[in-house]
């Protein structure tokens, strides 16, 4: 078996990071992200879950998560994977479809997996250019173009509503959680501020998010976490600031839900920043 590498870049032009794995096994648990996921298989096999909902996904299939869609992956094969991404924060997916189309709205890809997408090629094409570092005029012509043919085939204009389908009482821990990440959380607290006793919150909140009250606790942390550690902030404080126990836990949940250390992931913004 070859060594894994994993490699990632921080893309100022662009703003957006580019994720590369290769000749990984690594299983991902359910949790979601705050920003879009772009990405694409160039080698092996995943068993994906995302909302709920099973793909068996390949070489040359693409994949789209909307932020906040849970979802989940693992090898099915015993086969490694190569994995390619681009992460992209809401922000920027607004600015660039508002240019794109001249309406101001954040757009939602309709299905997680394109299957042997035609453009594939194209994803490879730029990844490859950020990863390379190469100038940005024809690095930003690749991206614009791209993400024209991705946003007229694969998404719909959406009505932005941060928990869409949730109910008023999930809602409310949904909030708890995500203004009390740093502090310590009881699935007590939880029940009362729902209502609901514990067993009735941990069937209904997990059928309607997707996700346990727990993993969305922790996917809370960790995105917060990403937000310290690109300002430069020691993994050790991020860990401190965003309610983990201790540098250990935090940095084997930073790898199983990122597959980075928090480490590599700060150390590419202060690379840039050099």
């Amino acid at each position: 078996m070859g060594q894994e590498e994993r490699t990632v870049r921080f893309d100022h032009d662009l703003q957006i990071e580019a994720y590369r794995f290769q000749g990984i096994m690594q299983k991902f648990p359910n949790h979601f992200h705050e920003y879009y996921v772009i990405g694409f298989i160039e080698s092996g096999q995943r068993q994906l879950s995302c909302k709920n909902k099973d793909y068996v996904i390949g070489t040359g299939d693409i994949v789209f998560f909307n932020p906040l869609d849970n979802h989940a992956c693992e090898q099915i094969d015993n086969k490694l994977l190569d994995y390619r991404c681009l992460n992209i924060k809401p922000e920027v997916m607004r600015k660039v479809t508002k240019e794109i189309t001249g309406k101001d709205y954040l757009p939602r890809f309709t299905n997680p997996v394109s299957y042997r997408s035609e453009q594939a090629n194209l994803l490879h094409n730029l990844h490859q250019m950020i990863m390379a570092e190469l100038p940005d005029f024809e690095k930003e012509e690749a991206f614009y173009f791209l993400m024209e043919q991705l946003i007229q085939k694969y998404t719909e204009e959406h009505a932005e509503t941060k928990h869409e389908g949730i109910d008023q009482e999930t809602e409310k821990v949904c909030h708890y959680l995500e203004v009390h990440y740093a502090e310590h959380v009881a699935l007590d607290d939880l029940a009362n501020i729902s209502n609901m006793n514990k067993y009735s919150l941990l069937r209904s909140f997990t059928r309607i998010r997707g996700i346990t009250p727990y993993r969305y606790l922790q996917t809370v942390r960790i995105n917060e976490a990403k937000k310290l550690l690109e300002k430069g902030v020691k993994p050790l404080d991020a860990a401190m600031q965003t309610g983990f126990v201790d540098q250990s836990h935090f940095s084997n949940f930073f790898i199983e839900f990122i597959g980075l250390t928090p480490g590599q992931y700060r150390n590419i913004f202060i690379n840039n920043d050099k």
